[in-house]
Protein backbone atom coordinates (compact mmCIF):
# COMPACT_ATOMS: atom_id res chain seq x y z
CA UNK A 1 0.00 0.00 0.00
CA UNK A 2 1.76 3.49 -1.04
CA UNK A 3 2.91 5.69 2.00
CA UNK A 4 0.14 8.47 1.03
CA UNK A 5 -2.40 6.41 1.25
CA UNK A 6 -1.60 4.67 4.75
CA UNK A 7 -1.59 8.15 6.19
CA UNK A 8 -4.81 9.12 4.77
CA UNK A 9 -6.64 6.24 6.46
CA UNK A 10 -4.78 6.19 9.35
CA UNK A 11 -5.73 9.97 10.05
CA UNK A 12 -9.56 9.10 8.77
CA UNK A 13 -9.46 6.26 11.55
CA UNK A 14 -7.75 9.13 14.48
CA UNK A 15 -10.36 11.55 13.36
CA UNK A 16 -13.16 8.91 13.26
CA UNK A 17 -12.22 7.77 17.12
CA UNK A 18 -11.15 11.23 18.40
CA UNK A 19 -15.16 12.18 17.03
CA UNK A 20 -16.73 8.86 19.19
CA UNK A 21 -14.84 10.13 22.34
CA UNK A 22 -16.03 13.57 22.16
CA UNK A 23 -19.26 12.06 21.49
CA UNK A 24 -19.46 10.10 24.08
CA UNK A 25 -17.65 12.78 26.47
CA UNK A 26 -20.18 15.66 25.55
CA UNK A 27 -23.31 13.86 24.78
CA UNK A 28 -25.37 17.26 24.56
CA UNK A 29 -23.36 18.36 21.27
CA UNK A 30 -25.01 17.20 18.61
CA UNK A 31 -24.05 17.48 14.71
CA UNK A 32 -26.02 20.40 13.18
CA UNK A 33 -27.68 18.03 10.52
CA UNK A 34 -29.48 15.92 13.42
CA UNK A 35 -30.35 18.40 15.65
CA UNK A 36 -34.02 17.76 17.28
CA UNK A 37 -35.81 20.83 18.79
CA UNK A 38 -38.31 20.67 21.10
CA UNK A 39 -40.49 23.71 22.33
CA UNK A 40 -42.02 24.27 25.48
CA UNK A 41 -45.09 26.85 25.48
CA UNK A 42 -47.09 27.42 22.37
CA UNK A 43 -48.64 30.78 23.38
CA UNK A 44 -46.43 33.47 21.77
CA UNK A 45 -45.48 34.18 18.36
CA UNK A 46 -42.10 33.29 18.86
CA UNK A 47 -42.63 29.19 18.50
CA UNK A 48 -44.43 29.91 14.71
CA UNK A 49 -41.72 32.32 13.97
CA UNK A 50 -38.73 30.18 14.80
CA UNK A 51 -40.30 26.89 13.55
CA UNK A 52 -40.88 28.46 10.19
CA UNK A 53 -37.40 29.03 9.57
CA UNK A 54 -36.35 26.02 10.76
CA UNK A 55 -38.66 23.37 9.23
CA UNK A 56 -39.38 25.14 5.81
CA UNK A 57 -36.59 25.19 3.93
CA UNK A 58 -38.48 27.57 1.33
CA UNK A 59 -38.55 30.04 3.59
CA UNK A 60 -36.13 33.19 2.31
CA UNK A 61 -35.04 33.03 6.46
CA UNK A 62 -34.49 28.92 6.38
CA UNK A 63 -31.97 28.19 9.06
CA UNK A 64 -30.42 24.99 8.02
CA UNK A 65 -29.89 22.25 10.63
CA UNK A 66 -32.52 21.74 13.04
CA UNK A 67 -35.82 20.99 13.07
CA UNK A 68 -38.43 21.58 15.13
CA UNK A 69 -40.17 18.30 16.05
CA UNK A 70 -41.98 18.55 19.46
CA UNK A 71 -43.58 20.36 21.18
CA UNK A 72 -45.59 21.04 24.39
CA UNK A 73 -48.46 23.34 24.60
CA UNK A 74 -48.53 24.93 28.22
CA UNK A 75 -50.56 28.08 28.59
CA UNK A 76 -51.87 30.47 31.94
CA UNK A 77 -55.78 30.29 31.56
CA UNK A 78 -55.38 33.75 33.39
CA UNK A 79 -53.15 35.87 31.08
CA UNK A 80 -55.47 36.32 27.95
CA UNK A 81 -52.42 37.36 25.95
CA UNK A 82 -51.57 33.35 26.48
CA UNK A 83 -54.93 31.42 26.74
CA UNK A 84 -56.20 33.37 23.83
CA UNK A 85 -53.14 32.16 21.02
CA UNK A 86 -52.91 28.42 22.57
CA UNK A 87 -54.84 26.66 19.69
CA UNK A 88 -54.31 28.39 17.23
CA UNK A 89 -50.21 27.72 17.56
CA UNK A 90 -50.80 24.51 18.43
CA UNK A 91 -52.64 23.98 15.47
CA UNK A 92 -50.38 25.72 12.81
CA UNK A 93 -47.41 23.90 14.49
CA UNK A 94 -49.15 20.31 14.03
CA UNK A 95 -50.46 20.80 10.42
CA UNK A 96 -48.49 22.96 8.78
CA UNK A 97 -45.07 22.24 10.31
CA UNK A 98 -45.70 18.57 11.22
CA UNK A 99 -44.63 19.16 15.10
CA UNK A 100 -45.91 16.29 17.01
CA UNK A 101 -47.92 17.57 20.25
CA UNK A 102 -46.92 16.19 23.15
CA UNK A 103 -48.69 16.12 26.98
CA UNK A 104 -45.69 16.54 28.85
CA UNK A 105 -42.44 18.46 28.77
CA UNK A 106 -41.07 14.71 30.16
CA UNK A 107 -41.90 13.51 27.20
CA UNK A 108 -40.81 16.47 24.99
CA UNK A 109 -37.43 16.13 26.64
CA UNK A 110 -37.25 12.65 26.01
CA UNK A 111 -37.92 13.11 22.19
CA UNK A 112 -35.67 15.81 21.35
CA UNK A 113 -31.66 16.78 21.44
CA UNK A 114 -32.51 20.42 22.83
CA UNK A 115 -35.21 22.61 24.10
CA UNK A 116 -36.97 26.30 23.88
CA UNK A 117 -38.83 27.24 26.20
CA UNK A 118 -40.87 30.37 25.02
CA UNK A 119 -44.10 29.99 27.23
CA UNK A 120 -44.82 34.23 26.73
CA UNK A 121 -45.86 34.07 30.56
CA UNK A 122 -42.86 34.30 33.15
CA UNK A 123 -44.40 32.99 35.77
CA UNK A 124 -44.09 29.28 34.78
CA UNK A 125 -40.45 29.14 33.44
CA UNK A 126 -39.11 28.13 36.72
CA UNK A 127 -41.06 25.11 37.23
CA UNK A 128 -40.69 24.67 33.76
CA UNK A 129 -37.02 24.97 33.97
CA UNK A 130 -36.76 22.37 36.86
CA UNK A 131 -38.21 19.64 34.62
CA UNK A 132 -36.02 20.40 31.42
CA UNK A 133 -32.83 20.05 33.76
CA UNK A 134 -33.85 16.52 34.99
CA UNK A 135 -32.76 15.65 31.02
CA UNK A 136 -29.26 17.27 30.96
CA UNK A 137 -30.40 18.73 27.28
CA UNK A 138 -29.27 22.57 26.64
CA UNK A 139 -32.19 24.86 26.56
CA UNK A 140 -32.91 28.79 25.35
CA UNK A 141 -35.35 30.47 27.62
CA UNK A 142 -37.27 33.77 25.84
CA UNK A 143 -37.93 36.50 27.60
CA UNK A 144 -38.73 37.16 30.63
CA UNK A 145 -36.55 34.92 31.90
CA UNK A 146 -39.02 34.94 35.32
CA UNK A 147 -41.49 36.90 36.83
CA UNK A 148 -39.51 38.63 39.59
CA UNK A 149 -35.28 38.96 39.57
CA UNK A 150 -35.36 36.31 42.44
CA UNK A 151 -36.72 33.70 40.10
CA UNK A 152 -34.38 34.32 37.47
CA UNK A 153 -31.20 34.09 39.31
CA UNK A 154 -32.64 30.96 40.56
CA UNK A 155 -33.15 29.42 37.31
CA UNK A 156 -29.58 30.45 36.52
CA UNK A 157 -27.95 28.92 39.87
CA UNK A 158 -30.14 25.99 39.28
CA UNK A 159 -28.79 25.24 35.59
CA UNK A 160 -24.84 26.34 36.85
CA UNK A 161 -25.49 23.70 39.09
CA UNK A 162 -26.89 21.33 36.89
CA UNK A 163 -23.75 21.98 34.42
CA UNK A 164 -26.42 22.22 31.81
CA UNK A 165 -25.61 25.36 29.14
CA UNK A 166 -28.47 27.57 28.56
CA UNK A 167 -29.14 31.30 27.80
CA UNK A 168 -31.87 34.13 27.49
CA UNK A 169 -31.70 37.55 25.51
CA UNK A 170 -34.21 39.49 23.52
CA UNK A 171 -33.86 38.90 19.52
CA UNK A 172 -32.80 42.96 19.47
CA UNK A 173 -29.69 42.27 20.65
CA UNK A 174 -28.68 41.24 17.21
CA UNK A 175 -30.83 43.31 15.01
CA UNK A 176 -28.41 44.96 12.55
CA UNK A 177 -29.70 48.03 13.19
CA UNK A 178 -28.59 47.70 17.01
CA UNK A 179 -25.33 46.65 16.00
CA UNK A 180 -24.99 49.29 13.94
CA UNK A 181 -25.24 51.39 16.46
CA UNK A 182 -23.26 49.73 18.91
CA UNK A 183 -20.15 49.32 16.95
CA UNK A 184 -20.08 52.89 15.81
CA UNK A 185 -17.21 53.69 17.54
CA UNK A 186 -14.63 51.83 19.36
CA UNK A 187 -14.34 53.63 22.53
CA UNK A 188 -17.67 53.00 24.89
CA UNK A 189 -21.18 55.23 24.38
CA UNK A 190 -20.87 58.23 26.53
CA UNK A 191 -24.36 58.25 26.89
CA UNK A 192 -27.57 56.38 24.78
CA UNK A 193 -31.23 56.93 24.67
CA UNK A 194 -33.56 54.04 23.81
CA UNK A 195 -37.45 53.94 23.39
CA UNK A 196 -40.09 51.44 22.58
CA UNK A 197 -43.19 49.74 24.01
CA UNK A 198 -43.49 48.71 27.39
CA UNK A 199 -47.36 47.92 27.76
CA UNK A 200 -48.31 46.93 31.81
CA UNK A 201 -49.45 43.25 32.42
CA UNK A 202 -50.36 42.28 35.64
CA UNK A 203 -48.10 39.57 37.44
CA UNK A 204 -44.44 41.14 36.00
CA UNK A 205 -42.78 43.97 36.78
CA UNK A 206 -43.63 46.94 34.71
CA UNK A 207 -40.47 46.04 32.31
CA UNK A 208 -39.76 42.46 32.02
CA UNK A 209 -42.90 41.48 29.88
CA UNK A 210 -42.31 43.85 26.77
CA UNK A 211 -39.82 46.88 27.83
CA UNK A 212 -37.40 44.00 27.91
CA UNK A 213 -36.46 44.45 23.97
CA UNK A 214 -35.35 47.98 25.15
CA UNK A 215 -33.96 47.73 27.37
CA UNK A 216 -31.51 45.01 26.04
CA UNK A 217 -30.79 46.89 23.30
CA UNK A 218 -29.51 49.92 25.68
CA UNK A 219 -27.29 47.32 27.33
CA UNK A 220 -25.78 45.82 23.74
CA UNK A 221 -25.06 49.78 23.28
CA UNK A 222 -23.88 50.77 26.54
CA UNK A 223 -22.56 47.31 27.58
CA UNK A 224 -22.47 46.17 31.50
CA UNK A 225 -21.27 48.06 34.10
CA UNK A 226 -24.43 49.96 35.30
CA UNK A 227 -24.56 50.84 38.86
CA UNK A 228 -27.87 52.36 39.70
CA UNK A 229 -31.05 53.87 38.33
CA UNK A 230 -33.56 56.42 38.83
CA UNK A 231 -37.13 56.51 37.34
CA UNK A 232 -39.86 58.94 36.72
CA UNK A 233 -43.19 57.72 36.01
CA UNK A 234 -46.23 58.75 34.48
CA UNK A 235 -49.63 57.02 33.40
CA UNK A 236 -48.29 56.45 29.71
CA UNK A 237 -44.65 56.09 29.56
CA UNK A 238 -41.73 55.69 32.24
CA UNK A 239 -38.06 57.35 31.91
CA UNK A 240 -35.21 55.03 33.43
CA UNK A 241 -31.66 56.76 33.49
CA UNK A 242 -29.43 54.68 34.67
CA UNK A 243 -25.45 55.46 35.65
CA UNK A 244 -22.65 53.17 34.22
CA UNK A 245 -19.05 52.97 34.95
CA UNK A 246 -17.59 55.95 34.02
CA UNK A 247 -20.40 58.01 34.75
CA UNK A 248 -22.02 57.45 31.48
CA UNK A 249 -25.48 57.29 31.07
CA UNK A 250 -27.84 55.20 29.27
CA UNK A 251 -31.95 56.14 29.23
CA UNK A 252 -34.47 54.28 28.68
CA UNK A 253 -38.24 55.43 27.49
CA UNK A 254 -40.45 52.83 28.20
CA UNK A 255 -43.91 53.57 26.62
CA UNK A 256 -46.86 52.47 28.07
CA UNK A 257 -49.52 52.94 25.82
CA UNK A 258 -47.95 51.49 22.63
CA UNK A 259 -49.56 47.76 22.50
CA UNK A 260 -47.20 45.15 21.79
CA UNK A 261 -45.87 43.93 18.40
CA UNK A 262 -45.81 47.78 17.77
CA UNK A 263 -42.75 48.60 15.79
CA UNK A 264 -41.77 51.74 17.32
CA UNK A 265 -38.36 51.11 18.51
CA UNK A 266 -35.10 52.81 18.47
CA UNK A 267 -32.14 53.83 20.18
CA UNK A 268 -29.33 56.61 19.50
CA UNK A 269 -26.12 56.39 20.53
CA UNK A 270 -23.84 59.66 22.02
CA UNK A 271 -19.99 58.86 21.67
CA UNK A 272 -16.66 60.80 21.12
CA UNK A 273 -17.26 61.28 17.18
CA UNK A 274 -20.91 62.25 17.12
CA UNK A 275 -24.21 61.04 17.29
CA UNK A 276 -25.55 57.86 15.74
CA UNK A 277 -29.10 56.68 14.96
CA UNK A 278 -30.69 52.61 14.78
CA UNK A 279 -31.81 53.80 11.34
CA UNK A 280 -33.21 50.13 10.57
CA UNK A 281 -34.82 47.06 12.60
CA UNK A 282 -34.06 43.57 12.61
CA UNK A 283 -36.36 40.27 12.86
CA UNK A 284 -35.88 36.86 14.86
CA UNK A 285 -33.41 35.41 11.79
CA UNK A 286 -29.79 36.18 13.57
CA UNK A 287 -30.72 35.40 17.29
CA UNK A 288 -32.47 31.78 15.95
CA UNK A 289 -28.88 31.76 14.48
CA UNK A 290 -27.19 32.25 17.73
CA UNK A 291 -29.72 29.82 19.17
CA UNK A 292 -28.53 26.92 17.06
CA UNK A 293 -25.02 27.45 17.02
CA UNK A 294 -25.67 27.32 20.94
CA UNK A 295 -27.17 24.24 20.73
CA UNK A 296 -24.28 22.67 18.58
CA UNK A 297 -21.28 24.23 20.75
CA UNK A 298 -22.60 24.64 24.24
CA UNK A 299 -21.02 28.16 24.42
CA UNK A 300 -24.13 30.12 25.16
CA UNK A 301 -23.59 34.27 23.74
CA UNK A 302 -24.76 35.88 26.38
CA UNK A 303 -23.42 35.33 30.26
CA UNK A 304 -25.41 34.97 33.23
CA UNK A 305 -24.43 38.02 34.49
CA UNK A 306 -24.99 39.92 31.38
CA UNK A 307 -28.38 38.76 31.48
CA UNK A 308 -29.00 39.36 35.13
CA UNK A 309 -27.61 42.87 35.03
CA UNK A 310 -30.24 43.68 32.78
CA UNK A 311 -32.81 42.02 35.04
CA UNK A 312 -31.45 44.24 37.76
CA UNK A 313 -32.02 47.31 35.46
CA UNK A 314 -35.55 46.73 35.45
CA UNK A 315 -36.17 45.52 38.64
CA UNK A 316 -34.30 48.74 40.58
CA UNK A 317 -36.46 50.59 38.07
CA UNK A 318 -39.49 49.20 39.82
CA UNK A 319 -38.11 49.89 43.31
CA UNK A 320 -37.33 53.34 41.87
CA UNK A 321 -40.74 53.35 40.91
CA UNK A 322 -42.16 51.94 44.66
CA UNK A 323 -39.48 55.17 46.17
CA UNK A 324 -40.90 57.68 44.44
CA UNK A 325 -37.54 58.14 41.79
CA UNK A 326 -34.81 57.54 44.59
CA UNK A 327 -31.85 55.72 43.29
CA UNK A 328 -31.48 52.45 43.30
CA UNK A 329 -28.19 50.46 43.20
CA UNK A 330 -28.42 46.95 41.18
CA UNK A 331 -25.68 45.47 43.43
CA UNK A 332 -28.08 45.89 46.34
CA UNK A 333 -30.99 44.10 44.09
CA UNK A 334 -28.73 41.56 42.46
CA UNK A 335 -27.39 40.51 46.32
CA UNK A 336 -30.89 40.56 48.15
CA UNK A 337 -32.06 38.27 44.95
CA UNK A 338 -29.72 35.58 46.32
CA UNK A 339 -27.02 36.13 43.31
CA UNK A 340 -23.37 35.02 43.94
CA UNK A 341 -20.86 37.63 44.65
CA UNK A 342 -18.95 36.31 40.85
CA UNK A 343 -22.15 37.92 39.22
CA UNK A 344 -22.58 41.38 40.91
CA UNK A 345 -21.83 44.05 39.23
CA UNK A 346 -18.18 45.41 40.86
CA UNK A 347 -18.26 47.85 43.22
CA UNK A 348 -17.77 51.21 41.97
CA UNK A 349 -14.43 52.96 41.69
CA UNK A 350 -13.81 56.31 43.52
CA UNK A 351 -12.67 59.17 42.19
CA UNK A 352 -9.90 60.03 45.10
CA UNK A 353 -9.86 63.98 43.86
CA UNK A 354 -13.45 63.77 44.52
CA UNK A 355 -13.64 62.33 48.06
Amino acid sequence: MPFCLMVARHFQFMSALIMAVLAMLSPRLVMADNLRIGIIGLDSSHCEQFTLRLNDPANPSHIPGARVVAAYAGGSPDLPESADRVAGFTATLKDKYGVQILSSITEVCAAVDAIMILSVDGRPHLEQVREVLLCQKPFFLDKPVAASLKEAVEIYKLAEAAKVPMFSASSMRWYPGVIEVATAEDTPALTAIAYGPAPILPHHPDLFFYGIHSVEALFTVMGTGCQEVVRTTSENASVVTGVWNGNRLGTLHAIHGLPMGSPNYKITRFGVKGVVEQKNQGDYTPMLREIIKFFQTGQPPVTPQQTLEIYAFMEAAQQSKRQEGKPVSLREVLRKAGAPEAWLPPVPSVDPSKS
